[in-house]
């Protein structure tokens, strides 16, 4: 019972990746029998602490429940569908008001596409994570793998430099701060819906940004 705050954090960390309308208190059902699941199986001789082996548990519980109950309507999937068409078909970096001309869709439909897509693709690596530790493992074993990721750090940190003063803000205390959407909706007097799409334009944004080397 006092880590039930663990169940409501993972999924208000995993909210970001999901379109409006998705049953959090169905997710969150899902969580609570995750956790109850591995206080069950959690052998503290191990060495590991309870909340780094409830946390694997709870949220791998709330992934399958998403994957069981796909939360996309028909009409966001058709929007999905024209976004990806007409991101394919723009030249990098493809902005945000650059895939809602080129659809016909506003941009508060375009930005809930792009939440669709992340809340997709966190199922899929889910799927692949025990291949990406083995890759991780790999690339730390190479000389150049430290120089690599301190470039990806520099370029991350121009990019976040770059981003409009609102989305900056949005993805610094959301990452850096780890506070919540409704907390965050609060300190900059917006709605969560709001801040929702503005950490997507964000991290859209700053995808678009490190998918494009610099010229020269």
């Amino acid at each position: 019972m006092g880590h039930l705050p663990l169940v409501r954090h993972i999924i208000a960390r995993l909210t970001i990746h999901l379109p409006p309308g998705v049953d959090v208190e169905n997710l969150t059902s899902a969580g609570t029998l995750g956790l109850v699941e591995a206080a069950n199986k959690f052998d503290p001789e191990r060495g590991v602490k309870f909340e780094s082996f409830a946390y694997i548990r709870i949220r791998g519980a709330v992934l399958d429940e998403l994957r069981r109950n796909c939360p996309l309507p028909q009409n966001l999937l058709e929007r999905l569908a024209r976004v990806r068409k007409a991101y394919r078909e723009l030249a990098p970096p493809v902005t945000q008001e650059a895939l809602a001309a080129a659809t016909g869709l506003t941009a508060a439909e375009v930005a809930d596409c792009l939440t669709a897509v992340r809340m997709t693709r966190i199922l899929s690596w889910e799927n692949l994570s025990a291949a990406s530790e083995a890759n991780l493992q790999k690339a730390d074993a190479r000389p150049d793998a430290a120089l690599e990721l301190a470039e990806q750090k520099k370029q991350l940190a121009e990019a976040i430099v770059r981003l409009p003063e609102r989305e900056r803000l949005v993805v610094t205390l959301y990452y850096m701060e780890n506070l919540r959407l409704k907390e965050i909706g609060q300190v900059m007097d917006l709605s969560e819906s709001r801040v929702s799409r503005l950490l997507s334009a964000a991290l859209f944004d700053l995808g678009e940004y490190m998918r494009v080397p610099e010229s020269g």
